[in-house]
């Protein structure tokens, strides 16, 4: 069935992500970017039709799933229920006259606790959608879609699962500036740390830096087309107290000085094993997932709550083990984009298991103890946000965050969508203050629809194998992308 809407904005019908761990191939507990909604409500200026019109689930392609009546307050004819098989989807047909970036919104019910479902545009997928608890019908807020003029079809996927659609609403969305100042939180900032934050603002919007995690998954690319990503993002993880008592090593502070020296640019994020009470059991609470919520007792909130508790000083002492590791990259003049705590929402994470609260007094403990006990002045403080309802109460504030990332994984291979809905969500959630970074994904954005949708990406970086299996990233496309005049490599950065 094909839905016209005869206003501006026509009609549709009808994220999560997945946080691969440095250990297995994917860990299930996330979508580091489960995505969901942006600000509880539409800017003023993104919302241009005050009474927009209204999709209902009932009138869509319905494929293992069925109308019902059960619950009360749904609109139209009914509603659709039983996404519980992977299978299971939702399927509209919509047109409209102009192309761009639409705010979709999502009439829902979840009675057993918050859901995900994956949305679909044309095929490709979109992100996660957060359904936050409901037993009543309710709207997420606007998620911004890119569309294009004429015939799409909007697809409801499983997801998660268990979740009810009774309708959707689309409304045409402006597509705000990408300004942001050229300044760092740390007023102590050094000259290097100073020109690579410039550098990010000068390329903003108008380039996007290639990355990668993992410095074999770089070197293979490099093998292969003979390019290397202009950022390589490594890990803090197994310089964790609790994990080098248990044996661990790690050279990742040598080898990221040798990326420096080399002409690229360097990023760390920290899958910070808990300081103490791993559980240490087989079947995914080993000790070496620590950093997993399910293989940890470690209590941040309690934590932060007393400070003078032994488990308090254990997160000291194990913060000043990484600011040794990043006096090196100091003392080797390397700037540092510096990703601490990252996907806390999700609470997959320990720093994140206890709520918003206990995760933002962390990170200011390890701003405050990095930046001024250790004089830590090469660091450029990276937040992951999703573009959920929650997002702003988790973020730490302005005044330490110099960048907002953000996690995504499909739910399968072959989608390579612009994610210009998530950007634009991003930059709206953040008021525009703040470049907007890809700091994980697995297939890496399709480039020329991003130029198209001015998805204005100030970086990806690709998880580990996500770039060789063959299925996320073939061949072709990472010659297309890493040969793009739109991507930025290594050899192509400023001396």
């Amino acid at each position: 069935m094909v839905l016209v809407i005869s206003c501006l904005v026509l009609a549709c019908t009808g994220i999560v992500q997945l946080e691969p761990d440095p250990i297995n191939p994917v860990d299930p507990g996330v979508n580091p970017n489960p995505n969901p909604n942006p600000d509880p409500d539409p800017d003023p200026d993104t919302d241009p039709d005050p009474d927009p019109d209204r999709i209902e689930a009932e009138d869509g392609t319905l494929t293992g799933i069925a109308i019902k009546q059960d619950r009360a307050g749904f609109s139209g004819q009914g509603y659709v229920d039983g996404f519980d098989a992977n299978q299971d989807s939702l399927e509209l047909a919509i047109e409209v006259r102009t192309s761009g970036l639409y705010l979709l919104s999502i009439a829902y019910a979840a009675p057993l606790g918050k859901k995900v479902c994956d949305l679909y545009a044309n095929g490709k997928f979109v992100q996660g959608v957060s359904l936050e608890p409901s037993e009543r019908f309710v709207e997420t807020a606007g998620i911004r879609i890119f569309l294009k003029a004429g015939p799409n079809v909007i697809r409801i996927g499983k997801g998660w699962g268990w979740f009810e659609i009774d309708y959707l609403v689309l409304v045409l969305a402006s597509t705000p500036p990408l300004s942001v100042e050229n300044a760092l939180v740390n007023p102590a900032a050094s000259d290097k740390t100073k020109a690579l934050m410039a550098y990010l603002v000068k390329s903003y919007g108008k380039q996007i830096l290639s990355g990668q995690q993992d410095l074999s998954q770089a070197d293979w690319l490099f093998a292969q087309i003979g390019k290397r990503p202009a950022v390589l993002g490594l890990d803090m993880m197994d310089y964790s107290p609790s994990r080098v008592e248990r044996g661990t090593t790690s050279d990742a502070a040598e080898r990221a000085i040798e990326w420096w020296k080399a002409g690229g640019i360097v990023a760390f994020c920290w899958h910070w094993n808990a300081p103490t009470g791993l559980i240490d059991q087989p079947g995914g609470r080993e000790w070496y997932k620590g950093f997993n919520t399910n293989a940890s007792t470690f209590d941040i909130a309690r934590a932060m709550a007393n400070p003078l508790s032994e488990d308090y000083k254990l997160l000291e002492r194990d913060i000043d083990a990484i600011a040794e590791q990043l006096i090196k990259l100091r003392d080797a003049g390397v700037p540092v984009l510096w990703r601490p705590l990252h996907e806390a929402e999700g609470g997959w994470f320990w720093w994140g298991a206890k709520g918003a609260e206990a995760c933002k007094k962390l990170y200011r403990l390890l701003y405050d103890r990095l930046t001024r006990v250790h004089k830590l002045n090469n660091l450029i403080w990276v937040w992951t946000s999703t573009d959920t309802r929650n997002a702003v109460a988790w973020y730490p504030g302005d005044q330490v965050v110099d960048v907002i990332g953000t996690d995504v994984y499909a739910p399968g291979p072959g989608s390579h969508d612009s994610l210009a809905g998530l950007f634009y969500n991003l930059v709206s959630i953040y008021g525009g203050r703040k470049l907007i970074a890809l700091t994980e994904n697995d297939a890496i954005p399709d480039i020329e629809a991003a130029i198209e949708q001015r998805a204005g990406w100030a970086w990806f970086c690709t998880w580990g194998g996500f770039i060789r299996d063959g299925q996320y990233n073939p061949a072709a496309f990472l010659e297309t992308v890493y040969n793009h005049t739109y991507v930025l490599t290594m050899d192509e950065l400023p001396p």
